[in-house]
């Protein structure tokens, strides 16, 4: 008999990830309680009580909590490149080519997956964490049953490959609004630092920065101006790490406080 929901406790199992907006290992992520927002640049995606995923690596994400009745619990595991590396030596998956644009891989329901959440218990070390010890078992024991399942992520999991050379004009105008580093940029177009800025500068007449800075704001001012939307409401959105900062940047650009954008609205 499953545990109640409310007995399951956040946590992870795993190295630690990033929080920033690049997805730098692939990630299960199982929502106990509580509602999930995620936008990859191409859709955005909601999840609920008793729904998982895979987040794919290589990736520009953003997601957001949302608590129900005041409740918000999630249980995430890291399968990172190592770990994996060493499951394939060992269990030689069938990897068949697997492609899709989505970074958040919404699995279908199966009985096995709450099972395993609920397995998880005796294993907590009272601080969000399951014991090293124990934990890549139990990685190990939740990637066999998500391949039993849904046996097309072998492709997906165990490509090593880094990301191909690709259009950097189409890449940058779906995914500005991601507030990660010029190099996580060029790392996902397939190519280095200095090939990218050159790419760059050629496709844009612009610099990265300059451009980046330029483009997030228009988007801010369209967004104040049309949509009615609040400078706290969409700093982040456009790619902004903190609201004075964009205060900042937007006066400098525009003459005026969004606020003032605003509160003409």
């Amino acid at each position: 008999m499953l545990m109640q929901a409310s007995q399951i406790r956040s946590c992870y199992i795993g190295p630690e990830i990033s929080p920033e907006e690049f997805i730098k290992e692939h990630f299960f992520l199982y929502l106990a309680k509580g509602i999930v927002h995620g936008y990859d640049g191409h859709k955005h995606y909601e999840m609920h009580e008793g729904e998982y995923c895979l987040v794919k690596k290589n990736h520009l994400a953003r997601y957001n909590k949302e608590r129900v009745n005041n409740e918000f619990v999630k249980v995430v595991v890291i399968f990172d490149e190592i770990f994996l590396k060493k499951f394939a030596e060992k269990h030689k998956p069938v990897i068949k080519k697997f492609r899709s644009s989505s970074t958040f891989l919404l699995l279908n329901k199966n009985k096995m997956i709450p099972e395993f959440i609920n397995s998880l218990m005796p294993y907590y070390d009272g601080f969000g964490k399951i014991r090293e010890k124990f934990a890549d078992t139990k990685r190990e024991e939740l990637l066999l049953k998500l391949l039993a399942t849904n046996p097309t992520l072998a492709g997906v999991l165990f490509d090593f490959g880094i990301p191909e050379k690709i259009d950097i004009e189409a890449f940058m105008n779906r995914n500005f609004r991601f507030n990660v580093a010029i190099q996580r940029f060029a790392f996902l177009t397939g190519r280095s630092l200095s090939s990218f800025k050159r790419d760059f500068t050629t496709t844009f007449n612009e610099t990265p920065g300059r451009w980046l800075m330029q483009k997030r704001l228009r988007e801010a001012y369209f967004l104040m101006d049309r949509k009615g939307k609040k400078p706290s409401d969409i700093y982040i959105e456009v790619g902004f790490e903190d609201l004075s900062h964009f205060s900042f940047a937007f006066k400098k650009q525009f003459g005026f406080a969004p606020t003032r954008l605003h509160k003409n609205n």
